[in-house]
């Protein structure tokens, strides 16, 4: 059993780890939130098992993601996608009764499925935050799954993948708090999520799965434009001391006896001094609400022109496709039109899945 600790890209993450360290005879069942963001889903915050149609039941209080599942409009998730092409089971994590009822549904879980390893997955690292860092982006959905992990009497292996690569802590702050590496992805192992990637919106698990195929550079990633080094630790997962994990995070600290979502994001508003999905409500009030215009292909390429070469000057040799959606101020139901029209006209950048900067304008 693999629990992935934030959004829709530690599910896809969970999937890659399973290939590497479990092989594909008996795939893992994962559990996960559905928090897709704003480029998915214009619905702030995570989903609940009421946002959701044809649901499955593993346990009571555990909901599971079936082929036929679809989210209920104006909602939107990639779990009913990964659930039809990945073997993988996909429980819903349920966080609208605060830690206490996630640690119901691991609870529940381990009883029905006794399972012979339970692994906590996080991309990047932030789920090592204090909880003051000025990077921090998104401590919530972590906090949230550590805190129960902490209530569960049951022992569980905490992993980091990709250390940094969320652009939320650096990956010279988290080296010291790495326990041993207990796997490298490499092309194997990613081309069990080959597919989906092509689709799914995640930049962090984007970028794990890029290193782990060789690729090495400077990234440019979130709406901000976060440079992300790719280096050859990148692809590595790294077991973690749990114990020291929950002390260092104090936002997981103060929610462990929280009942509801909304007083968990009010104790990470205190600690933290923002919650992020305030930052998503207010950020959902800036989508258009006019129909769209189609994309204009001339201005489109030249705008991404500009961009590339800006971003060249600042050392950038990759990005991904949801910054590259963002920075040219895009909704986000064009990213896919935008990735079409970029791979039509110059697909000798695209290194799968992130758009390659060339180090001169010069292009075949």
């Amino acid at each position: 059993m693999i629990v992935a600790a934030g959004g829709g890209g530690d599910a896809v993450a969970a999937a890659m780890l399973d290939t590497a360290l479990y092989g594909t005879q008996h795939p893992a069942v994962v559990l996960t939130y559905a928090w897709d963001r704003l480029l998915v889903d214009p619905v702030p915050g995570p989903r609940t098992p009421a946002d959701f149609t044809a649901l499955g039941r593993m346990a009571p209080r555990v909901p599971v993601i079936t082929a036929d599942t679809e989210p209920v409009p104006p909602a939107g998730s990639t779990l009913p996608r990964l659930a039809r092409e990945l073997p993988q089971t996909f429980a819903l994590t349920d966080p609208q009764h605060g830690v206490q009822g996630i640690t119901v549904q691991l609870t529940e879980l381990v009883e029905q499925l006794r399972p012979e390893s339970i692994d906590l997955l996080d991309v990047g690292g932030d789920i090592l935050a204090h909880g003051d860092e000025p990077t921090l982006r998104s401590p919530l959905a972590d906090a949230l799954t550590l805190a129960a992990r902490h209530r569960l009497n049951t022992p569980v292996r905490l992993l980091v993948a990709g250390p940094g690569l969320d652009g939320e802590l650096p990956a010279e702050t988290l080296h010291p708090l790495l326990g041993p590496a207990v796997a490298a992805f490499t092309p194997e192992h990613t081309a069990a999520v080959d597919s989906v990637l092509e689709w799914h919106p995640s930049e962090a698990t984007a970028m794990l799965a890029a290193t782990a195929r060789g690729i090495r550079g400077l990234c440019e990633a979130r709406d901000a434009g976060l440079p992300i080094p790719l280096t050859d630790e990148s692809p590595t997962v790294h077991e973690v001391d749990m114990d020291a994990a929950f002390t260092r995070n104090i936002l997981a600290h103060a929610i462990t006896a929280t009942t509801t979502l909304t007083a968990a994001e009010a104790l990470s508003r205190e600690i933290c001094g923002f919650s992020e999905i305030d930052y998503e409500r207010d950020k959902a009030t800036r989508l258009p609400t006019t129909p769209l215009k189609p994309l204009d292909p001339e201005s489109t390429l030249t705008r991404v022109a500009a961009y590339e070469h800006k971003a060249r000057a600042r050392g950038a040799t990759h990005t991904t496709f949801r910054h590259l959606t963002e920075t040219l101020s895009l909704p986000g139901t064009q990213r896919d039109t935008l990735k079409s029209l970029l791979l039509t006209h110059h697909p000798e950048q695209y290194t799968p899945p992130l758009w390659h900067i060339p180090p001169t304008t010069k292009r075949r």
